[in-house]
């Protein structure tokens, strides 16, 4: 579907592949997971997404769960790296989906309407730290490896945990899909130092997609309702409401803007300038 819809814009929709990981127990599959990345990537993709099943969904026969540092891995992210090819990595959740769920968390409600995916009190699943240590690994052996942390990296509950691991890992970024909520909910002051700290290293994004049946308009007007919120957040000093719970916008000076909303993409993902801005700029 993103091949289809990157194809119908003319170049106004950049996409990213993704890693199907379903067939890791396989003989053969690092080499063939390859081959499928390599397709993509000739047909235009500009990077490849690996997401939470590792370390939350997949299990060995013997019902071990698989780390996304699994050695099963590993020749797929060391081509990706000869290559020089952004990873996208959403690995982990929010700690709420290994907590007793708390009408109070921002998010309540994803996990109170999404139960695959929440894991409290499930046996064997391993917790998010180890998720988190085993992706603090990924990074650590493959230096030469760029990867875009889904959601904040899923550090979103304190942006000290963020800028650790951002000074740790040259090789690191992390965006803000779906996360700006946990953002509000931490000291305004300190949010605003650390966007402005570390301003090449945070992409703006919003986790909003469309699927099959949905009424198109209304996922269009979602997406102009969060965008015209976060960008209040963001971008000024005004009170800003999400579920009843008000804070003052940052008011993040118009370069660190320029980078969070555009050039920092541009940068850690090479290829996402649009056909549009490489005419206008």
């Amino acid at each position: 579907m993103a091949r289809r819809l990157a194809r119908a814009s003319h170049g106004r929709l950049p996409w990213i592949a993704a890693l199907d990981d379903a067939g890791f127990a396989s003989a053969g599959f690092a080499d063939r997971a390859i081959a499928e990345i390599e397709r993509a990537l000739a047909e235009g993709a500009h990077g490849v997404k690996i997401y939470k099943s590792m370390g939350m969904e997949l299990r060995r026969p013997d019902g071990a769960y698989v780390l996304p540092d699994d050695p099963v891995f590993e020749p797929i992210f060391a081509a990706l790296a000869r290559r020089g090819t952004t990873v996208y990595a959403h690995l982990a959740e929010p700690i709420a989906a290994w907590q007793p769920l708390d009408p109070q968390s921002p998010d309540y409600g994803y996990y109170k309407n999404n139960p695959a995916w929440y894991v409290h009190g499930r046996a064997g699943v391993p917790s998010k730290e180890a998720i988190l240590a085993a992706r603090d690994r990924l990074l650590e052996k493959n230096p030469r490896l760029r990867v875009v942390g889904c959601h904040l990296g899923s550090m979103e509950e304190d942006v000290d945990d963020v800028a650790r691991r951002l000074d740790r890992y040259p090789n690191f970024a992390v965006d803000t899909a779906a996360r700006v909520v946990h953002l509000m909910r931490q000291p305004r002051e300190k949010v605003r130092a650390f966007l402005i700290r570390y301003q090449d290293r945070v992409l703006y994004g919003t986790d909003i997609g469309i699927i099959p049946g949905e009424d198109p308009s209304k996922v269009a007007r979602k997406l102009e309702e969060r965008y015209a919120r976060d960008w209040a957040y963001f971008a000024t000093a005004q009170e800003v409401e999400d579920e009843g719970h008000a804070v003052t916008g940052l008011a993040l000076p118009p370069p660190v803007l320029r980078k969070l909303f555009r050039e920092n993409a541009v940068r850690w993902v090479p290829g996402t300038l649009t056909a549009a801005e490489k005419r206008d700029p």
